[in-house]
């Protein structure tokens, strides 16, 4: 028999790189150890991620696939097969990427966490039943399940409305001056109008004086009746030429304003006419379960005086309080208190609690159990208690105590996602495996970053290895081994330029990332600039923002900062645009970048804005909201489409000569039209190829080989490079190429600026991080002409970058203001707030705890707070920044 002993000091082998070659690695070989945290880091587009998700997670998955049935191998998201020589020594992957919210308002932070799960059992085994009333299953507690939902919204909590308001604005216009604004424009509109003239109604008298029968029936009919019409005549007019016997101009279809708003809504492809017939849908609480997505039936059922709705909302800080008095009541013998309480009157109370702005623990009712519950029912609380607790406990570990398990996934950073996932990983009790986190720090103020080590040591003690990509410099601090990518992006990175413990990157001369993690780069101080103006945000409510009046200069540039959750986003990019939109009606233009289509399905209602802004806002024209959505959702979008200078490109093909000869126009060279495309694979450079019980293979189109074009459109050359290679080369190529071509150039220089010069001209937008996207949109922003009228808003720019590109980033936010404009920005990046002119500090914690201005000044006074908990990181930020105007 083995020694023990032996077997306990085991060294398990290390993990063997060769030959890695996935995107721009350049036959990288790389030996790293297991059962420790490995820090992989380098400047934006190095490799970083090429090498730990595209390389070793990919491979560690293929390999685990390999053993599992083709048809269950089918509905797995699968990495693909890496382009690598030989891996050896590595074990199971789990990889926890970064990802923006999910657009299903249906998923939550229970369902993504499994905690749902739990909670709807705990309601079925252990709560608390009127008389009469048999037990309900799990599923009746879901929203998303036939047996759960609300009958009357089907499980959404809301109906949607097409009211006379919205649809005919105007009432004093007539049907033919365009009075029913929700029909179409231009001949569909026509038509209907037309329609309605054959079947009797006169279209040309104001909508105000036709009888209340007539409107209602032309607004809400279900009817679509087919009948032959006279184009464009009067009543009058139409009436005559039926007598005379003319022919009619054609047969149409009517159908009612509001059955044509919800029939397009529902069914067109269109984002653009998405959005129009959504500005005359209004949504409403619906009145049967009054926004708990719920039937009655399990709404009456009450653990601890809530109802599972109630139970859901309450911040999982206070969930776990009271979760640990019911398991302690257990632990004590389950005694129960008091009579039974009256479920109508504890909502009641539960409702007022939360109408005057409390929570709906402190409303419940002061009872635990009916005294003639079972024994059976006080174990299974106690139970299903315990573990809830235990799997809340790592969520509130790394500082998301503020969230809900109701909060739904669109509304959560990709940060907050992630570590929602790795604190599910915590509780699955794996060992033995390789966690692959993508900047597990990002989202993170400095204050939680300690909090996610203690985490992630956690997990090594438990036996795992861990792989993290980041950019955080404690984070990298505190890593076993370093593996640094570079020395820069895209075909200038590629290579190992160091791998080892972390002290030893000191001696690498070579390395961007050196000088963050030992002194010696960075921004320098800077004399804060004078606001030209001011704006006064007052009483503003929105989320946990609570009667918050706060100060904003003109002409600055100013970041807010706070702990994760305490109201940062809220207050910037939901309350500055919209009140500033208010306040000047629709004289500025509120640019929502990638604006979503589905957006009324997805918004809350349950948080009206409330506030107002004062101030001379003579000087802000333009509200630019630059957020991390993806600058498109299909593959047809990218980097050259989207800035517009792929216009200018297409329009330099079609002015050469050989183009002119042949009559080709700019379109010709575009792969979204029919014409110059490849027609087998209509522009996408790829076939599928299903194959039933494995997944779907793209493949190669056989016929343009991945060029989108067809043969003859890639016969015309400019400057020797057809279409297709001039979208195949980087930025920075493209950059050299077009010296010269001012408007190309103004585009690709903005890319440059932003530290994009790695990125491909036609590479997807389903490709680009939410950093890269951000990026890209300023940039389209930086190449305009400047006129100083614009306030630009920022949710956390430096998110997903190197210290040395959040550096270039800052800059050139810089030059923005130095043109006039005025920069407010989300930032966690104590380094990046140093650089401010002026800092606005929000907590002093998250959720309920948050959502007041605790700091604001300069960064010197803000640094200087003591009830700041940015303090004490911008205070040691600011210091790190002297010394480097001291030179030391």
């Amino acid at each position: 028999m083995d020694d023990p002993s032996s077997v306990s000091t085991h060294v398990q082998p290390d993990v063997r790189v060769r030959g890695a070659r996935e995107h721009n690695l350049k036959d990288v070989d790389l030996t790293v150890p297991r059962d420790a945290m490995v820090v992989f880091t380098g400047v934006s587009g190095s490799g970083k991620s090429s090498l730990a998700f595209g390389t070793l997670y990919a491979e560690s998955q293929r390999r685990y696939l390999e053993s599992v049935a083709p048809y269950a191998r089918r509905l797995i998201d699968q990495a693909g097969v890496p382009d690598v020589d030989s891996i050896t020594g590595m074990p199971p992957a789990v990889a926890l990427q970064q990802q923006r919210g999910g657009r299903s308002a249906r998923s939550s932070v229970g369902s993504i966490t499994t905690l749902s799960s739990v909670v709807r059992m705990l309601y079925s085994r252990a709560g608390e039943y009127r008389d009469g009333q048999p037990m309900l299953y799990a599923e009746d507690f879901s929203a998303n399940t036939v047996q759960g939902a609300c009958p009357e919204c089907h499980g959404i909590g809301r109906v949607y409305a097409v009211t006379e308001e919205r649809m005919v604005p105007d009432p004093s216009l007539t049907i033919r001056e365009r009075a029913i604004a929700s029909w179409p424009t231009a001949w569909h509109g026509h038509q209907l109008r037309d329609v309605l003239v054959a079947l009797g109604y006169d279209v040309d008298v104001p909508w105000r004086d036709l009888p209340k029968k007539d409107r209602d029936w032309i607004l809400y009919t279900d009817e679509t009746p087919f009948v032959p019409v006279h184009s464009r005549l009067t009543l009058a007019e139409a009436r005559r030429a039926i007598r005379a016997g003319i022919e009619p101009s054609y047969s149409g279809t009517f159908v009612g304003a509001r059955r044509y708003v919800l029939d397009t809504f529902a069914n067109t492809k269109s984002a653009s006419m998405k959005r129009r017939v959504a500005q005359f849908m209004s949504a409403a609480v619906c009145p049967v379960c009054h926004g708990k997505r719920l039937k009655p039936e399990a709404l009456t059922v009450t653990f601890e005086g809530l109802d599972i709705a109630e139970f859901s909302a309450l911040p999982l800080r206070e969930l776990a309080a009271l979760l640990e008095s019911v398991v302690a009541e257990s632990d004590r013998g389950g005694e129960t208190s008091g009579a039974v309480v009256d479920v109508a009157t504890g909502r009641e109370a539960v409702e007022q609690r939360v109408a005057a702005g409390g929570s709906a623990r402190s409303a419940a009712p002061d009872v635990r159990r009916t005294p003639n519950q079972s024994v059976e029912k006080r174990a299974a609380a106690a139970r299903l208690g315990a573990e809830l607790l235990d799997r809340l406990r790592p969520i509130i570990d790394l500082g998301l105590g503020y969230l809900s398990l109701g909060r739904t996934t669109p509304t959560l950073s990709g940060g907050e996602l992630q570590r929602l996932r790795l604190a599910t990983q915590l509780t699955s009790e794996l060992f033995g495996v390789v966690y692959v986190l993508d900047e597990p720090s990002a989202g993170l103020h400095p204050h939680d970053v300690t909090a996610l080590l203690g985490i992630l040591d956690g997990l090594k003690q438990r036996g795992n290895s861990l792989f993290v990509v980041e950019h955080s410099v404690d984070v990298m601090r505190h890593a076993d081994w370093l593996v640094d990518i570079g020395p820069g992006a895209g075909e200038r990175g590629g290579r190992v330029i160091y791998s080892g413990p972390t002290d030893g990157l000191a001696e690498v001369d070579e390395s961007v990332t050196r000088g963050y993690v030992f002194g010696g780069s960075g921004l320098p101080p800077r004399q804060p600039r004078a606001a030209h103006d001011w704006l006064q945000l007052e009483h503003v409510t929105r989320n946990n923002l609570r009667d918050v009046s706060v100060a904003l200069p003109l002409g600055t540039l100013t970041a807010v900062t706070g702990v994760s959750g305490s109201g940062k986003s809220s207050l910037v990019s939901q309350v500055l645009p919209a009140l500033i939109g208010a306040r000047q009606g629709d004289a500025p233009r509120v640019e929502e970048e990638s604006a979503d289509a589905d957006a009324l399905l997805l918004t809350d209602e349950s948080d009206e804005l409330g506030g107002s802004v004062e101030g001379d806002l003579t000087t802000v024209r333009r509200v630019v909201s630059i957020d991390q959505k993806p600058i498109g959702r299909t593959p047809r979008s990218n980097v050259a489409t989207y800035t517009g200078l792929f216009d200018h490109v297409r329009r330099r093909f079609a002015e050469t000569p050989e183009a002119r000869t042949r009559g080709y126009k700019p379109g010709r060279f575009s792969f979204n039209v029919a014409g110059g495309r490849c027609p087998t694979c209509e522009g996408e450079g790829s076939v599928m190829v299903e194959l039933l019980f494995l997944p779907s293979v793209y493949t190669v189109c056989p016929d343009c080989h991945g060029t989108r074009y067809q043969s003859s459109t890639l016969e015309i050359t400019w400057r020797g490079r057809n279409i297709a290679e001039i979208l195949a080369m980087s930025v920075e190529e493209a950059h050299e190429f077009f010296a010269g071509e001012y408007d190309v150039m103004r585009s690709l220089t903005s890319l440059v600026d932003v530290g994009l010069g790695y990125l491909r001209l036609g590479q997807p937008a389903t490709e680009l991080s939410g950093g890269e996207a951000q990026r890209v949109k300023l940039a389209t922003e930086l190449q305009r002409a400047q006129r100083g009228d614009t306030l630009y808003v920022l949710d956390e720019p430096t998110s997903g970058l190197h210290c040395a590109d959040a550096d270039r980033l800052v800059t050139h936010l810089q030059t923005l203001v130095d043109a006039g404009n005025t920069v407010v920005m989300v930032e966690l990046d104590m380094r990046v707030v140093g650089a401010a002119d002026y800092v606005i500090d929000l907590g002093p914690g998250a959720g309920d705890n948050g959502g007041t201005v605790v700091a604001s000044g300069t960064p010197a006074e803000v640094a200087a707070s003591r009830n700041s908990a940015s303090a004490p990181y911008l205070a040691a930020a600011l210091a790190e920044a002297a010394t480097l105007r001291s030179g030391a």
